[in-house]
C-alpha cells in the first residue's frame, strides 16, 4: 500500500509531497487522473485536464490519461498506471460514482498490488472509515445511502481542509469558521467515531504499515468528543 492523502492543497503546498512521489513512482508509466468529484458545468474537464499537467509537472512521467465518467473508470487497467491521482471536489459524489461503478473493488485490489494512490481533498476523505465526517462542508446531494470509505487508516475517517485561513476571509470570518468545524468535529466524534483532520499543506503517506505526515504544521486526533494536537516534528 502505497497512498497520499493530501488536505487539499494545491502549487507550492503540495510540492515536498510530489517529490516523494516522484523518488518512487515508475516513470515509464502514464498516471490517471480522475476528475470525477466535481461538477462539469462549473469546471470543466478540459480545464482540469489543463490544471493536472502543471500541478503535477515536477513528477517524472511520460504523460497523464483523464477519465471523464465513472464507467470509463471502470473499464481502465490500473495496473498500466504509475499512480492514479483522485482530485477534489464533492466527496458524496466522488464515492457514489465509484461504488455504483463496480469500481470500489478495483481500487482495493490496486492498493493491495502496492499500486500508488494520490488523493486531494475529497479524493482523500473516501479512504476514511466514513465520509459523513465531511458533511458540514460537503452537501449530500445525491443521495448516497453507504457513506463508508476504503477506511485505511485504523478506524478513523478523514476531515480536510483544517484548519486554513482563507485570504478573501476577515480574521474574524476565518475563527468563525475554524470554530464551526471543530465544535462538528467533536459533536461528531461523541458516537465512538475517531477522526484525524489536517490543513491543505499537509498530506498523510500510508506505506504498507507505516504511516508519515508530509509538511510542517500540526495535524488533530479527534476522539471522544476531545481534540488532540500533533506536531509533525513529534510524529
Amino acid at each position: 500500500m502505497k497512498v497520499f492523502l493530501n488536505g487539499g492543497g494545491c502549487g507550492k503546498q503540495t510540492i515536498e509531497t510530489y517529490k516523494v512521489i516522484n523518488k518512487i513512482i515508475d516513470h515509464t508509466k502514464p498516471v490517471l487522473y480522475i476528475p470525477l468529484a466535481m461538477d462539469e458545468t462549473g469546471h470543466p474537464y478540459d480545464d482540469c485536464y489543463k490544471w493536472i499537467n502543471e500541478e503535477i509537472s515536477v513528477i517524472d512521467i511520460p504523460n497523464i490519461e483523464m477519465v471523464r465518467t465513472f464507467n470509463e473508470l471502470y473499464e481502465k487497467d490500473f495496473n498500466n498506471y504509475s499512480m492514479i491521482y483522485i482530485g477534489g471536489g464533492n466527496t458524496y459524489k466522488l464515492l457514489k460514482g465509484i461504488k455504483e461503478s463496480n469500481s470500489f473493488n478495483k481500487f482495493k485490489d490496486y492498493i493491495i498490488n502496492d499500486g500508488i494512490i494520490y488523493g486531494s481533498s475529497a479524493g482523500s476523505v473516501i479512504f476514511g472509515k466514513d465520509i459523513n465526517s465531511i458533511e458540514i462542508m460537503d452537501n449530500n446531494d445525491v443521495s448516497l445511502e453507504d457513506t463508508k470509505g476504503f477506511d485505511i487508516l485504523d478506524g478513523k475517517s478523514i476531515f480536510v481542509h483544517y484548519i486554513n485561513y482563507r485570504s478573501k476571509f476577515t480574521e474574524e470570518e476565518n475563527k468563525q469558521l475554524a470554530k464551526k468545524y471543530t465544535d462538528f468535529l467533536i459533536k461528531y466524534t461523541t458516537n465512538n467515531e475517531r477522526v484525524i483532520a489536517f490543513p491543505e499543506e499537509n498530506s498523510i503517506f500510508i506505506d504498507g504499515d507505516n504511516f508519515k505526515m508530509i509538511g510542517k504544521s500540526p495535524y488533530y486526533i479527534f476522539e471522544n468528543g476531545t481534540k488532540e494536537k500533533i506536531d509533525v516534528n513529534n510524529n
